[in-house]
């Protein structure tokens, strides 16, 4: 099992005793560090945790975690990915994404994500939308006509059969976002099926501000124009977006009607700072810099 972490102190009182009271304890638990300021490491070590501290500015998405991978032993055949504010909901959370893996189709698997107590409705939308109660896998010869959802996976709570990673190149470096997604896009082309697990739960989600939605949008928008591959083999996202957008208003209207003209300006946001992102290479350095959820990529 893998976490990269940043000043996890605050998430640690949940996450290490529901790490500890798994029914199935991965043999290796390694925690790559980007240079902490809190007890993160040591809180970890004291946990059984192997950590490795980089310097924060050489985070990568995608390289951290396959930097991360490399350091496994060469028998680990599957790697469990978690972040630090993503906190198992029972004892059997990571055995049931494991055991997704004895379908040797499967390449990559990804678990539910849960809203954290207390989150408000357009929080708890996304993850009601993203991640149902019904588990489902994705085989290649259905994966184009499935759209730009095919290649959707969270390394928030995921894990990937090393032969299937290793076959696809692993995760790429230099990504701003999405390596999860890149590295599913080429399974499935590949041949390797995608499971997602819905009985294998974490609490985990966000309560972004305006700004913050601006900033992850613009982020995504920069991956696609990046990666122009994943949009010409899986199609464009605008259908998905305007899919969610209808859900949220019918989620909102039933609990949270109030909440409605803050989704619609958000949906707004997120669509001009996605379509900013694709154009990214007509925006200077400086600006995007400011204007990017992920800024130490632009330095």
């Amino acid at each position: 099992m893998v976490i990269p972490t940043l000043n996890a102190a605050k998430h640690l009182d949940a996450l290490l005793p529901a790490l500890q009271a798994q029914s199935f304890q991965p043999g290796t638990f390694l925690v790559i560090d980007s240079s902490s300021t809190d007890d993160t490491t040591a809180r970890f070590r004291a946990g059984g945790a192997e950590v490795v501290v980089i310097p924060r500015s050489q985070f990568d998405h995608g390289g951290t975690r396959q930097r991360a991978v490399n350091r496994l032993s060469p028998r680990i055949e599957v790697v469990v990915f978690l972040t630090q504010d993503a906190v198992p909901a029972d004892s059997e959370t990571i055995a049931r994404i494991v055991e997704a893996f004895a379908d040797p189709e499967v390449g990559v698997a990804f678990g539910r994500q849960l809203p954290h107590h207390g989150a408000g409705a357009i929080e708890a939308h996304a993850r009601l939308f993203n991640y149902p109660p019904e588990s489902a896998v994705l085989r290649p010869q259905d994966a184009v006509g499935a759209g730009i959802k095919a290649t959707f996976c969270s390394n928030s709570f995921a894990a990937y059969r090393r032969r299937a990673l290793e076959m696809v190149g692993g995760f790429p470096s230099g990504t701003i976002f999405g390596e999860d997604a890149a590295v599913t896009g080429r399974m499935l082309l590949s041949g390797w099926a995608k499971a997602y697990v819905a009985e294998a739960r974490v609490h985990h989600s966000h309560s972004y501000s305006i700004g913050e939605e601006f900033r992850r949008y613009f982020d995504v928008g920069v991956m696609h124009a990046r990666s122009p591959w994943l949009l010409d083999r899986f199609g464009k996202a605008e259908g998905e977006g305007k899919r969610f957008v209808q859900s949220e208003l019918r989620h909102l209207a039933r609990h949270q009607p109030l909440a409605i003209p803050s989704a619609i300006l958000r949906s707004a946001i997120k669509l001009a700072a996605y379509h900013c992102g694709r154009r990214e290479a007509r925006i200077p350095r400086p600006l995007k810099r400011r204007i990017s959820l992920n800024r130490r990529y632009w330095a």
